[in-house]
């Protein structure tokens, strides 16, 4: 027997099950393939049926609040990845900035390295030429040594040819 919305009595309005049935045929609805959810879909029209005016503004009405929590919930998730996009973008950046800094400084690198070779071999024959002619100037002193002490004996002779005279 067929009810007329609002005609129905408290016993024929749907117990609690039914209307979890009903939205749980709702939500398979959404994610089944097409052929299924023709099929759901005329099940979900038999129960709709059997249910009052009553019970399916109530139902709508939840319908209702959910999708306005997940509009809102939506929305929220949109700024989140609108601000994760943003934090994405100043990082990007941020990277550019340091690969070209790091590379920068690679460049900075190799110059101080090739300075401090150029420094290094320049020190080694600066220390070459220093101890050649550290070793002239000992070899000129010991001649100079000797012709001092030559000089000094004979300085020393003529004294004596003098003194003697």
């Amino acid at each position: 027997m067929l009810a007329a919305w609002g005609d129905s009595t408290e016993e024929e309005e749907g117990t609690e099950e039914e209307e979890e049935a009903v939205v749980a045929f709702m939500v398979r609805s959404d994610s089944e393939s097409n052929d299924e959810s023709l099929d759901s879909l005329t099940q979900l029209k038999e129960q709709v049926c059997g249910l009052s005016k009553a019970k399916l503004k109530e139902l709508l009405f939840t319908l209702i609040d959910e999708c306005d929590a997940l509009t809102s919930e939506n929305c929220m998730l949109k700024d989140v990845c609108a601000e994760i996009k943003k934090d994405i973008k100043e990082l990007e950046h941020e990277n550019k900035i340091l690969k070209s800094e790091r590379i920068d400084l690679g460049m900075k690198n190799i110059v101080l390295h090739d300075d401090l070779n150029k420094f290094k071999e320049t020190l080694s024959s600066k220390e070459e030429m220093l101890a050649t002619d550290l070793a002239k100037l000992e070899k000129e002193s010991l001649e100079l040594k000797q012709k001092v002490e030559s000089l000094l004996d004979k300085n020393n002779k003529l004294l004596d040819k003098l003194k003697n005279k």
